[in-house]
């Protein structure tokens, strides 16, 4: 997810995770104003954060203004002190993804979120959500390379090292780069551990 495509959707700001596994997300975005990160983290607004909570039970996306009945502990009006005036939250789960889920707070000070933004910033999370996704089909002898090339090893040193030709390693980068989406050796050694997958 390119933040550049988001800002001018959320203008007063947006945080956006993607892949929670148990506790971290793989990636993340946090372009929210640094006195309410502050105001949050301190007051430990997670546990009370209704927007947090629907991200949890529920896929797609919904407006801030929405959950403002379950909202006891105040955390959406003390938002708007910092600006956060109109939100969306939106929240997608991939049932093959051993819940793994991405989710995004969008936020406006001048005005509720239309229809067709919340659609494209929902759409915009399932993009990254799915690009972000571990390919399945990497066989043991591409990711024991990409290791090899994430360790700094060039091809004619992993080769002599795997007692294999040059070109076999090279296949093996070529088909490991396709499978990752990845232009370079490199790219998809760094991509590959990114995803935990060496």
């Amino acid at each position: 997810m390119n933040p550049n495509e988001i800002a001018p959707l959320a203008p007063a700001g947006f945080y956006v995770a993607i892949r929670v596994g148990y506790a971290f997300p793989m990636v993340e975005h946090n372009h929210l104003p640094a006195a309410w990160v502050r105001e949050y983290t301190v007051s430990g607004l997670i546990v009370h954060d209704p927007a947090m909570v629907w991200a949890y039970r529920n896929c797609g996306i919904t407006r801030w203004g929405e959950l403002g009945a379950n909202d006891s502990q105040g955390v959406i009006e003390l938002a708007r002190a910092h600006g956060l005036n109109f939100g969306a939250v939106a929240s997608f789960l991939d049932a093959g993804d051993a819940g793994q889920r991405s989710f995004g707070f969008f936020f406006r000070s001048d005005r509720d979120y239309k229809t067709e933004e919340m659609q494209l910033l929902n759409e915009l999370l399932i993009q990254s959500h799915l690009a972000h996704a571990r390919p399945r089909n990497l066989t043991a002898a591409e990711l024991e390379t990409l290791s090899l090339v994430k360790n700094g090893l060039l091809m004619k040193e992993i080769a002599c090292l795997l007692g294999i030709s040059e070109s076999a390693i090279k296949q093996r980068l070529k088909s490991a780069r396709v499978k990752l989406n990845a232009k370079t050796g490199s790219q998809a050694a760094a991509r590959a551990t990114m995803l935990g997958m060496i």
